[in-house]
């Protein structure tokens, strides 16, 4: 039996390593599975593990109010390096590009012990969009045995950086697995929910999420003013904002857009309540990757208001585009959309990023490797 450790910390993490944990732990006998949550986003993180029926063994409570990256990742890698020390562990499986993935990386080569990356090899190639997270991504890269790239795209980024073709394997984005584990009765209460909200679930739905660090300052204000004028023109359809806990965000947000009874402020939604709304949404404005990747499934258009993403296969595929932080290029392409009926602006393309089955895939390569 082998001890497998998976390192995670917010939200978009549990979602994508939910259905690889559910695979492993079908094989009690192959696998031990040690799940490790660093509580990058504490609240988020455990409610979405018990959406997915899953609960933390390690429980880390990593996060300070304010603190600088240097600190949380210090406090990170310390406490990482205790769970080492106490637990003995075959392997290290990380998803993504946050503070978390880094550090788990970093421990886990420390100890000399294989990480295995999900969603390996996205690119942006530019360090400081989206910042951090673009540096922690390539340097995981750097000490990851397998590399699970969810599309050709991904492969031949890794190539270009000389990682050996053997390590890297192209399965899909796990983000699409997560999505087939939603019950009807999940979908139900969803619908509920909203219900109870006096918040309309129709075809002039629009929902927002933003974010990111490097739209924090002047970035946000353009996204809010943008936001503002739509809401007025469009009074007939109903903004959704799931508001960030972030104070940088949030306080801007429910200070300039809380007095708009066509916008509903939020706080941050459980996973099926967001994917919900994704399902019925008109129009998705957003600065998340996992959302660029989700979305299309829906065939709803999205504009992604970051200047670079390293989910190019999206944009190729037209099934999303890029707006940055621009007000007239937000209002331009939002208004293509909003202005025409839903059934006008649906997505014909297929979803670039997966199938469903990339937790099966992953599996079946971890067991070829340790065999």
């Amino acid at each position: 039996m082998k001890n497998i450790i998976f390192i995670f910390g917010t939200r978009p993490e549990i979602i994508k390593l939910a259905p690889v944990i559910l695979e492993m732990k079908k094989y009690p006998q192959d696998y031990n599975v040690i799940i490790c949550n660093t509580e990058q986003q504490k609240e988020l993180s455990n409610q979405t593990l018990a959406y997915f029926g899953l609960k933390a063994d390690i429980n880390l409570d990593c996060m300070r109010e304010n603190q600088s990256l240097s600190s949380v990742q210090a406090r990170i890698l310390t406490s990482l390096d205790k769970v080492f020390c106490e637990n003995e562990i075959d392997a290290t499986i990380v998803q993504g590009d946050t503070m978390t993935v880094l550090c788990g990386a970093l421990t886990s080569f420390y100890h000399k012990i294989p990480v295995f990356h999900v969603e390996a090899g996205l690119r942006s190639y530019d360090i400081y969009e989206p910042f951090p997270e673009e540096v922690m991504r390539q340097m995981t890269s750097r000490v990851a045995q397998l590399h699970f790239a969810p599309t050709e795209v991904n492969r031949r980024a890794l190539l270009k950086e000389d990682i050996s073709a053997d390590k890297i394997h192209v399965v899909g984005n796990t983000v699409i697995d997560a999505l087939f584990c939603l019950s009807d009765e999940v979908i139900e209460q969803s619908k509920k929910f909203f219900e109870e909200k006096n918040i309309p679930i129709d075809d002039k739905l629009v929902l927002i999420t933003a974010h990111r660090r490097e739209n924090h300052g002047e970035r946000i204000d353009k996204i809010i003013e943008a936001i503002k004028y739509l809401a007025k023109k469009y009074s007939d359809h109903t903004f959704v904002i799931p508001v960030h806990p972030n104070p940088n965000v949030k306080n801007k947000i429910h200070e300039r857009l809380g007095h708009f009874s066509n916008i509903h402020l939020l706080t941050p939604l459980d996973y099926p309540y967001l994917v919900y709304l994704m399902k019925h949404a008109k129009l998705i404005l957003t600065d998340s990757g996992g959302i660029q990747e989700e979305a299309p499934s829906f065939a709803c258009p999205t504009l992604v208001m970051r200047y670079e993403t390293e989910r190019k296969e999206g944009i190729e595929a037209g099934v999303s585009k890029l707006v940055g932080a621009d007000y007239d290029k937000i209002l331009e392409e939002s208004e293509k959309i909003l202005s025409s009926t839903k059934d006008n602006t649906r997505l014909k393309a297929q979803n670039p990023y997966g199938d469903g089955t990339s937790s099966r895939k992953i599996e079946n390569i971890i067991r070829k490797f340790f065999s």
